[in-house]
């Protein structure tokens, strides 16, 4: 039973990291943040709004 919650647990975390992804925020970041947070994490991410893209400065 217990490595069915690890697995629930890491497919979130996933989960959360392409969600963030999506919201240009870091997928990393908030993977390893999900990993602690689980659901409170999913909560934050949908709330919050999307980050503006970040322009190119190199041109």
């Amino acid at each position: 039973m217990e490595n069915e919650f690890f697995v629930g647990w890491g497919t979130l975390s996933l989960i959360n990291a392409g969600l963030a992804q999506g919201k240009n925020r870091s997928g990393l970041n908030w993977f390893f943040l999900s990993l602690f947070l689980g659901p409170i994490a999913t909560l934050i991410i949908v709330v919050w709004d999307k980050l503006p893209e970040q322009q190119d400065l190199s041109k």
